[in-house]
């Protein structure tokens, strides 16, 4: 079973409520859960050959919540690589905003990818325009997720 570390974004409360549904789910696999408290670029890299889950919402026109917005911005300055860090993002948002979608989300991920990082899976996005319950869209996913974690991690070039 795998350590998995859960990072959290959220402005109304939606995306703490899925995180605290998928760290359930994964608990009750078997899996060891932990969320991340500091939230800086050193304890990300301190985790760094391990698994990342980020659940994150969006707010204004595509933002990164606040309390992430330090770490995010901490990463991108110092820019540390993580070559085996294996990580899945599940984005919340409203399509209602056209091009900013789920903005925080997929703004994590391009910069992990930066980093050097490898994204397990695909990310995935949920919608408020169309689903009330998101945690119920990312419990439906989270099977496929750990399904792509049992594979071997590949090397980046």
């Amino acid at each position: 079973m795998s350590s998995i570390h859960l990072l959290v974004g959220t402005v109304y409360g939606a995306a703490e409520h899925v995180a605290d549904q998928v760290a359930a789910a994964l608990k009750e696999q078997g899996h060891q859960v932990q969320f991340i408290e500091e939230r800086t670029a050193a304890a990300i890299s301190a985790i760094a050959d391990q698994v990342l889950l980020v659940i994150t919402s969006t707010t204004g026109s595509g933002d990164i919540p606040d309390e992430l917005a330090p770490l995010f911005f901490d990463l991108k300055e110092r820019f540390p690589l993580l070559p085996n860090l294996r990580y899945g993002v599940v984005a919340l948002g409203d399509s209602s905003y056209g091009e900013t979608y789920c903005g925080a989300g997929r703004q994590f991920d391009e910069l992990l990818t930066e980093l050097t990082a490898q994204r397990v899976g695909e990310r995935l996005q949920i919608d408020a325009c169309e689903t009330f319950e998101p945690e119920v869209e990312a419990l439906a996913w989270l099977p496929q997720w750990l399904a792509a974690l049992e594979q071997p991690a590949v090397a980046n070039a």
